[in-house]
């Protein structure tokens, strides 16, 4: 047995990934796992801030798309969570590839470790154009692409990988669904190695904010969602600490990163 055998959380061993069982046995997970659920509020709370900030008065609806077993709408009840695989908490069934809203109708989408499952890259940025009003935009929150990120996502998961130099944007296809095959550094390979591509297709679409976040002792010690904790939640306060003070070196210690693309409302502005 190895060690991806050893921490497995027991009910998601030999389970399709793809299967709506996922989202049932994530929330059983998530529902026992104080420290991670706070590692997740702070996702929401900072998408919100960013919203905030960056899309102004811009109306139109609130979407969070590859929602999972999303606690988003606990905190925001205006926000309608999405998911391409079925479930009774969703407010409904949408691909981010093929949203199916009204043009112009959104205000903001929201995408928590959903982007590097999206099989085409530039299909959702098409919608994106197509469904968000100018001034709006998508926030993001995706595996990293530092140091530490490098070398822990190569090992994480046996159905992803993360390849910074992957020929393409693309995930790899295997016939199956959107959880398996990813690669992890798609924003990597998208909004860093391949910005001027990025920018050269899609001129509507700006990156205009892109920073590591520090919740990384958390967010592993925790096991997240698919792991068994290595520590107990009675350690989320010192680790808390440990965090604030290793917050220089969120580059290269960081997980995740968070990014706001804004709609522009015309093709031809400064990046």
């Amino acid at each position: 047995m190895g060690v991806f055998d050893l921490l497995c959380e027991p009910d998601l061993r030999g389970l399709d990934l793809d299967s709506p069982q996922r989202i049932v046995l994530h929330g059983r997970i998530l529902a026992r796992k104080p420290m991670i659920r706070e590692v997740f509020e702070e996702f929401y709370r900072l998408c919100r801030k960013l919203d905030e900030t960056y899309f102004g008065g811009t109306g139109g609806r609130r979407l969070e798309l590859g929602a999972g077993v999303s606690l988003f709408k606990h905190l925001y009840p205006d926000v309608l969570i999405t998911d391409v695989t079925p479930a009774d908490h969703l407010d409904a069934v949408i691909d981010a590839e093929h949203v199916g809203l009204e043009e112009g109708s959104v205000r903001a989408l929201y995408g928590l470790n959903c982007f590097h499952h999206f099989r085409d890259p530039e299909r959702f940025f098409r919608e994106l154009i197509r469904v968000v009003r100018p001034g709006g935009g998508c926030i993001l929150v995706e595996p990293y692409h530092g140091p530490l990120a490098s070398v822990v996502y190569k090992r994480l998961f046996r159905s992803e990988t993360f390849e910074k130099a992957a020929p393409g944007w693309e995930g790899e296809s295997s016939g199956g669904g959107a959880m398996v095959g990813a690669n992890q550094a798609a924003s990597y390979v998208v909004f860093v190695r391949d910005r001027e591509r990025f920018t050269s297709l899609f001129p509507e679409l700006q990156l205009v904010y892109a920073r590591p976040l520090g919740s990384f002792l958390r967010y592993v010690l925790s096991g997240g969602l698919n792991f068994r904790p290595l520590v107990p939640a009675g350690a989320t306060p010192l680790l808390l600490a440990l965090e604030a003070l290793l917050q220089p070196l969120a580059p290269l210690l960081a997980l995740h990163q968070v990014l706001v693309v804004v709609r522009r409302s015309g093709a031809g502005q400064a990046s």
